[in-house]
C-alpha cells in the first residue's frame, strides 16, 4: 500500500482538529484528488463531518478496540481507490486508553500506518511558547514524525508570521486558520451535532475549504503525505458470500451511530443490509433480523412514540422470535419508555422492561471489555469483545442485566449489563466486531436461521 497519507493530530482535545480536517478534505477534493477519510478512536460524530466533505463514508481506526491487523486491513480496504488518506486523531496526539502507554492513541495509529503528522495547536494568546510546545511533541517519541504545525485560532496574518518566526522551521509552521466564530459547527450536550446537509450545508463546507486553501500550504501538505513509505500489502479481501439473509438497519436522525467496519463485516458474511427509518416508516421491510445502532432517540422521542404502526410491527417481529440486536440509543428504543430532560415520558417498544432516563450530566464514558454470560444471537456464552460507552441516560425499573459481564478499562469492579428477552439482545455498549469477528458471523447465522424458519413455516 503506497497511498499518500497524513494524520491530523491535536495537542489536546478542542483545538479544532475536526474543522481543519473537514476543510482540508474538501480543499483536496477541489484539486481533483480522491480522499479517503478516517477517524482515530471510537467517536461516531466526527466521521459524519468527514463523510460530507469526502463524499463517502469515513472509517474509524481504533487501536484498542480493533488491534493492529484490523486497523491495517480497514485502512487498506478503504484506500484501494484513493489518492490520499486524511486521518483525524483523537484527543491529544499521545492520549489514549492508558496514561502510561500509546495504546489507543493517535500516535499508535500514526506509527502503525507510518503516517506523517500535522500537529494542530490552539495559537490564541500564544507567541514564542509555540516553539516549546511543538518541539516537545516532535521529540517525545523519536519513532513518530511530526512533519509540521498548523496554528488554529490565530489572531491575524501578522500573528501567524510571528508564530512562524518562533518555530524557525523545527518543525515548520505550515499555516493556520484565523478565528471564524460565524463558521463554527453547532454543538450539543454530546459534543458536535451529527452532520447532515441540514446541520452542515454545502456552503459551510466550501467556506471551510476556502479557509484551509488560503491559510495552509496545501502543496507542502500533499508532498508530506506522499512521502509516507509503502506499507505491507493488504491481504486480498475475502469474497463476499452469497446472500444468506436480510438485516434491517435503523437509519435516520434518531439512529445512525454505526461503525462502518461492522456493517462491512455483515455484508461480507452474506447479509443484505436494508435501511429503514423508525421515525418515518409505517411498516418493516422484509427482513430476517434487525440492528438498532446508537444515536439520539431522546431528541425524537415524540415522533418515535407516535409511530404506532411501526412500534406494533417491531413488537410482533420480536414476539415471533426474530433476532434483534441494539446498542445504546437502540436499547433506549427497545425498553418501555424514554424520559426526556423535561420530565416527559414517551412510550417506546416495550420489548425489554425499564425506562431510559436522560440525565443532565454524563453517566458513562470510556472503553469496556465484555464477556457474554449466556447464549444469544452473538453466539454461545463466553464470547469476549471490546467496545465503548458514551451516554447521558440510565435504565430504571429494569431487571438487572444478566447477559454481559462488563469491565471498564479504567479500574472498578466488573458489572453486570446486557439485556435479553427471547431473541432480543441490547446493551449500552457500542461493540467493535474487529475485536471478535465471530460476533458478526453469529449474528448473521442467527438471521439466516430465522430466514430458514420463516421459509419452512410458509411451506
Amino acid at each position: 500500500m503506497s497511498v499518500a497519507r497524513l494524520l491530523i493530530a491535536g495537542v489536546s482535545s478542542g483545538v479544532g482538529k475536526t474543522t481543519l480536517t473537514v476543510g482540508l478534505i474538501r480543499a483536496l477534493r477541489r484539486r481533483g484528488l480522491r480522499v479517503a477519510a478516517f477517524k482515530c478512536g471510537p467517536d461516531y460524530l466526527d466521521p459524519t463531518y468527514h463523510s460530507l466533505a469526502a463524499g463517502q463514508p469515513s472509517q474509524n481506526l481504533d487501536g484498542w478496540m480493533m488491534g493492529k491487523q484490523a486497523v491495517l486491513d480497514t485502512f487498506g480496504a478503504a484506500t484501494e481507490d484513493a489518492d490520499i488518506a486524511i486521518i483525524e486523531g483523537v484527543m491529544g496526539l499521545f492520549d489514549g486508553a492508558s496514561p502510561s502507554s500509546e495504546e489507543g492513541s493517535s500516535a499508535e495509529i500514526a506509527k502503525w500506518l507510518s503516517a506523517p503528522v500535522l500537529l494542530v495547536a490552539d495559537a490564541s494568546g500564544m507567541a514564542r511558547s509555540i516553539a516549546a510546545l511543538a518541539r516537545g511533541f516532535a521529540d517525545f517519541d523519536p519513532a513518530l514524525r511530526v512533519a509540521g504545525i498548523a496554528a488554529n485560532r490565530a489572531g491575524s496574518a501578522g500573528h501567524l508570521e510571528l508564530l512562524r518566526a518562533a518555530l524557525a522551521g523545527q518543525p515548520p509552521l505550515l499555516g493556520g486558520l484565523q478565528k471564524r466564530p460565524a463558521l463554527a459547527f453547532r454543538e450539543r450536550h454530546l459534543g458536535l451535532r451529527t452532520a447532515d446537509h441540514r446541520t452542515v450545508p454545502e456552503e459551510l463546507l466550501e467556506q471551510w475549504a476556502d479557509e484551509v486553501a488560503n491559510g495552509l500550504d496545501l502543496d507542502a501538505l500533499i508532498e508530506i503525505a506522499r512521502s509516507a513509505p509503502a506499507l505491507p500489502p493488504a491481504p486480498a479481501p475475502a469474497a463476499a458470500r452469497e446472500r444468506r439473509c436480510r438485516i434491517g438497519v435503523a437509519l435516520d436522525a434518531a439512529f445512525h451511530f454505526y461503525y462502518a467496519d461492522n456493517l462491512r463485516r455483515l455484508e461480507q458474511l452474506g447479509a443484505e443490509l436494508v435501511s429503514f427509518s423508525p421515525i418515518a416508516a409505517r411498516e418493516l421491510p422484509d427482513v430476517d433480523g434487525l440492528y438498532f445502532g446508537g444515536g439520539y432517540p431522546e431528541l425524537h422521542a415524540r415522533e418515535l412514540a407516535e409511530n404506532h404502526a411501526l412500534r406494533a410491527a417491531i413488537r410482533a417481529f420480536a414476539e415471533g422470535g426474530a433476532p434483534i440486536y441494539a446498542e445504546c440509543g437502540g436499547l433506549m428504543y427497545l425498553v418501555d419508555s424514554i424520559r426526556t430532560l423535561d420530565g416527559t415520558s414517551h412510550r417506546m417498544l416495550g420489548c425489554l422492561r425499564g425506562e431510559a432516563v436522560l440525565r443532565e450530566r454524563r453517566v458513562a464514558l470510556g472503553y469496556v471489555e465484555v464477556e457474554t454470560l449466556s447464549p444469544s444471537l452473538l453466539g454461545p456464552a463466553g464470547q469476549r469483545f471490546r467496545g465503548h460507552q458514551f451516554r447521558y441516560s440510565e435504565l430504571i425499573d429494569a431487571p438487572p442485566g444478566d447477559s454481559y459481564r462488563l469491565q471498564r478499562r479504567r479500574g472498578s469492579e466488573p458489572e453486570l449489563e446486557g439485556y435479553r428477552a427471547g431473541n432480543v439482545l441490547a446493551s449500552y455498549v457500542h461493540a467493535h466486531w474487529a475485536s471478535n469477528p465471530a460476533l458478526a458471523a453469529n449474528f448473521v447465522q442467527a438471521c439466516a436461521d430465522a430466514r430458514e424458519h420463516r421459509s419452512a413455516q410458509r411451506g
